[in-house]
């Protein structure tokens, strides 16, 4: 019942003092979103930060309500951020509304993407913005070694994630395992740049790509050194990974 009454109710603030109801009107849009990502508190972080910025509200109405942005787990769309351990799609019903446009290019901004990494429920878990789209090339070109980069994955990554079943009793819980992150639409951008998403940055050196560590900050855990035949070692394993059956999306009535 809770999360019924939040999709109904505005998600954002109220537009600046002496706007009046006609101006508020034009400077909105609906977006319809499942309950699961309503009651994660993610989008009350989110939204609110668009909108003190850029003066435009966003609606917030039931997944099958009629609206100009589609929020949802159903790949249909862009994919602009995982969590909740699915990627979430953004299908645009409104392609001429200029304040749809604004909303979608933020979230793919580098404060857009900012914004949506520094959210963590309560739990722990995190969001992680989506990597920019590559162009399709094709099916990928194995050139690693796969067996060495199976050996280097269990030692750098598997402190934190599932990499395979022999690190399943030494990871971090809130981190998703190989196998998941497989199931994601843009899995291969992910772990291509995986040393520039954080929380990696502050960890992980990648050598003739990443500046040193500041010697006046040192890394808060042991760091992770890498080169990039290391890197495509790893690539070469997770290729081999199958992707995680998550289930079918959860249906409401």
């Amino acid at each position: 019942m809770c999360c019924r009454i939040l999709l109904m109710l505005s998600c954002v603030l109220v537009l600046l003092a002496g706007t009046d109801r006609g101006e508020a009107q034009s400077r909105s849009f609906r977006m319809s979103v499942p309950d699961t990502l309503v009651a994660s508190g993610f989008l009350k972080h989110l939204l609110p930060r668009f909108s003190l910025k850029n003066s435009i509200r966003i609606e917030l109405v039931a997944a099958d309500a009629e609206a100009e942005l589609q929020l949802s787990a159903v790949n249909i769309g862009r994919p602009v951020f995982s969590g909740l351990g699915e990627t979430w799609f953004l299908e645009t019903r409104d392609t001429g509304n200029d304040l749809v446009v604004r909303f979608t290019d933020w979230l793919a901004s580098d404060v857009g993407r900012r914004t949506i990494e520094t959210f963590k429920t309560e739990s722990g878990a995190v969001f992680v913005a989506a990597v920019a789209e590559a162009e399709d090339t094709g099916p990928i070109e194995v050139t690693g070694d796969i067996v060495q980069g199976e050996k280097l994955a269990v030692i750098h990554c598997g402190r934190c994630h599932m990499v395979n079943e022999a690190t399943r009793l030494s990871t971090i819980g809130s981190s998703p395992s190989f196998a998941v992150m497989r199931s994601f639409a843009d899995w291969q951008a992910r772990f291509e740049a995986f040393f520039a998403l954080n929380p990696h940055p502050s960890f992980t050196i990648i050598d003739g790509v990443t500046e040193p560590f500041d010697e006046a900050r040192p890394p808060p855990m042991v760091p992770v050194e890498l080169t990039l035949t290391d890197l495509e070692a790893i690539l070469a394993f997770v290729t081999q990974i199958p992707p995680a059956d998550l289930g079918a999306p959860i249906q409401y009535q």
